[in-house]
């Protein structure tokens, strides 16, 4: 039998139209990129699937055809491209990503949480209450960049609170790369103006806080009510969880949404190059400073100094910028140093076991 391979292609535009024609895998949010990294023999043995959902002792896949759940793999996050092998499930293979969200896992083992792989757009949500923090949106964007993500700042509640330019300024003010939405989750909304990040085939999450409406969005995308939501407190606008693990909803004739618990804590790590994004002013003051190794605080000829004192860059901005830049340094360098004592580690107990083979065999 012959299979036909035009599936794993990109779009095909039938009759010389504007029509494409999205094969079922296109809809999963397959993609040249990926499809660059399996022969056609090998699709064949090992069909492509991807990763709709995380469970303590399984991953519920879905491709072309395909709905089931197979055992852990290591490494494997939601969002992933999975070669399937359907005699040996635990030897599939995951696809070179083309995104990865990560963060240092809360706690002080000094581990690194993997959030969702393969993801387009971020929308970066926050309501228009007291849950708006720009230093919290800093994060998420940095998160973004690095991710080489779109990120979109979503700020939902407006319907609720009489004047929401001062929310908008502050959040575009944050960088001019991101665009500001300003909606209400529930109703159309949400579809009409996130419309041009949500096209078939491509991957979206939503990020932030617990209660700021992410599950909401994701409901008002689809049209159904997939997810249970709850209100948030009304003493502290602080929100309750709702959706408890990430998954991967398909949108009816749309895109995928990946619906996610809110992060109370949020440690970067491996993000230099995002935070450099999101402060490209300071970033690029930085390297003009008299000494490469300059920590921006007594040093003669800091041009970040300077540039305080002239008013250039605003005081409570530039701490910001000196917590991230000090927090993710030093959890890459922690994460780096379990990651060599594991290999160490690893290696120590694979030169025990070859001894004990020798042992073992010379008796």
């Amino acid at each position: 039998m012959v299979r036909d391979y035009s599936a794993f292609l990109p779009p095909r535009i039938k009759g010389g139209g504007s029509e494409q024609h999205i094969s079922p895998l296109e809809t999963l949010g397959w993609q040249p990129y990926f499809a660059t990294q399996i022969s056609e023999d090998a699709l064949t043995e090992t069909p492509p699937v991807r990763i709709v959902e995380v469970h303590r002792s399984a991953l519920h896949i879905i491709g072309d055809g395909i709905d089931k759940t197979i055992p852990p793999l290591p490494d494997a996050t939601v969002g992933d491209w999975v070669l399937l092998d359907r005699q040996r499930p635990q030897s599939s293979r995951v696809l070179e990503r083309k995104s990865l969200i990560k963060r240092r896992a809360p706690g002080t083992d000094r581990q690194l949480q993997l959030i969702a792989a393969n993801i387009d757009t971020v929308f970066i949500v926050s309501s228009c209450n007291q849950d708006f923090n720009v230093a919290r949106l800093e994060r998420y964007i940095a998160l973004a960049f690095e991710a080489d993500i779109t990120p979109v700042i979503v700020l939902t509640k407006a319907d609720l609170v009489s004047e929401t330019q001062s929310y908008i300024d502050r959040a575009a003010a944050i960088s001019e790369l991101v665009p500001v939405v300003t909606l209400d989750a529930r109703g159309e909304e949400p579809g009409a103006k996130l419309k041009d990040w949500c096209k078939s085939g491509q991957t979206v999450a939503f990020l932030g806080s617990s209660g700021v409406g992410k599950s909401t969005l994701t409901n008002a995308l689809s049209g159904t009510q997939l997810i249970e939501t709850q209100p948030i407190r009304e003493d502290d606008a602080k929100g309750r969880h709702t959706t408890t693990r990430r998954q991967l909803h398909c949108v009816p004739g749309g895109c995928l949404v990946l619906d996610t618990p809110g992060m109370r804590e949020l440690q970067l790590t491996d993000a230099a190059t995002g935070i450099d994004t999101v402060f490209a002013d300071i970033h690029a003051l930085a390297a003009q400073c008299r000494f490469n190794d300059c920590q921006h605080r007594t040093e003669p000829g800091c041009a970040v100094l300077a540039a305080l004192e002239r008013g250039d860059i605003d005081e409570a901005r530039l701490g910001r910028w000196r917590k991230l830049k000090a927090e993710e340094a030093f959890n890459s360098a922690s994460l780096a140093e379990r990651r060599t004592r594991d290999k160490a580690f690893g290696k120590m107990v694979r030169q025990i076991k070859k001894a004990k083979g020798r042992e073992g065999a010379g008796q």
